[in-house]
């Protein structure tokens, strides 16, 4: 893992997320929030559709670097800020897009930024994974 450099991209993820996963997400979580399932409740709030949920986009965000990292390092810090809300559309859903690149190498610890974004538009910023990587 050494041979990592600053601005290297480490790897591009797509998950596409459908009404079905909200559901399934729901059920796991206990969040059955209307705005989740119901264009009708979540337009009545003044919002564009059906969202995700907060912490499942986050959770999607930080899966392909738990991917790539496997067993050679510890998650050690994970931060986002919720930019945008991911909508997800009743027919075809929405694919969310994780870009992940080194942020800064220090003594012994990794930072890789992760762009996340859905239809075109960035939905997590600030999104840092702080890595511990085994030699």
């Amino acid at each position: 893992m050494s041979d990592l450099v600053v601005g290297q991209e480490l790897i591009t993820g797509k998950v596409t997320l459908t009404r079905f996963s909200l559901v399934r997400y729901a059920g796991a979580s206990g969040d059955f929030n209307p705005i989740h399932y119901r264009d009708d409740v979540a337009e009545s709030v003044g919002l564009p559709g059906v969202l995700a949920h907060g912490m499942l986009t986050m959770g999607l965000a930080v899966q392909p670097v738990i991917d790539w990292m496997g067993d050679r390092g510890d998650l050690v810090e994970y931060g986002v800020r919720f930019t945008r809300p991911v909508v997800v559309d009743g027919n075809g859903g929405v694919t969310v897009t994780v870009t992940a690149k080194v942020g800064a190498i220090e003594e012994d610890v990794t930072r890789i930024d992760l762009v996340v974004s859905a239809a075109n538009q960035t939905v997590l910023g600030k999104s840092q994974v702080r890595v511990k990587l085994h030699q």
